[in-house]
């Protein structure tokens, strides 16, 4: 390895590597699965690395790796679609018989990735949210990303992120404000 090389390789690891669990909890959060999860994260720091160069120093490192992981499952998602798999009508037989046993399992993944940080109740308001609004929630509340970083991320102006985020904290709030006063996080009235 020449100088140049290791150089890159020395400033990814002290760049990128750091961030990612956060990366990975994102691409659960995208995919709804581990192995999807990381095989996604595998892509976007398979990228991450390939363009490194065109990172600029200085700038948000994180932002610009949710970024290409946002990218990288958008792309994947068009293409699924425009190239839907073939099935037989025996695997999809199958398949339904299944489907309660992987949605509960899933369910329980989700509830372990979220009960490390929330309670159960915060995470079932976050999971009964949108996706754009619960998105943005994990982005800010959780990753502490800023509006611009967010921005950049979802790909849309940061008066619409400040939208998003103002209506979803005011769905979690009207969700969450019975068991916020049954606890006496709020005065009763």
């Amino acid at each position: 390895m020449n100088d140049s090389n290791l150089q890159k390789h020395t400033e990814f690891e002290r760049e990128a590597v750091p961030h990612m669990d956060a990366l990975y909890s994102y691409g659960l959060n995208l995919t709804g699965s581990r192995d999807d999860a990381d095989d996604l994260l595998q892509e976007t720091y398979l990228k991450a690395f390939r363009f490194f160069d065109s990172f600029r120093p200085g700038t948000n490192c994180k932002a610009w790796l949710f970024q290409i992981m946002k990218n990288s499952f958008i792309n994947r998602y068009r293409k699924q679609t425009r190239e839907p798999a073939k099935v037989s009508y025996d695997v999809i037989e199958e398949y339904v018989g299944t489907i309660h046993a992987e949605a509960i399992s899933f369910n329980e993944l989700e509830k372990a990735l979220f009960d490390n940080k929330l309670g159960d109740e915060v995470s079932r308001a976050l999971k009964s949210l949108p996706d754009i609004f619960r998105e943005v929630i994990l982005l800010s509340d959780i990753e502490e990303l800023t509006y611009e970083e967010i921005a950049e991320i979802i790909d849309c102006p940061i008066g619409t992120v400040r939208s998003r985020l103002h209506r979803a904290r005011k769905a979690m709030f009207t969700a969450l404000y019975s068991y916020a006063k049954e606890r006496g996080i709020l005065p009763n009235d």
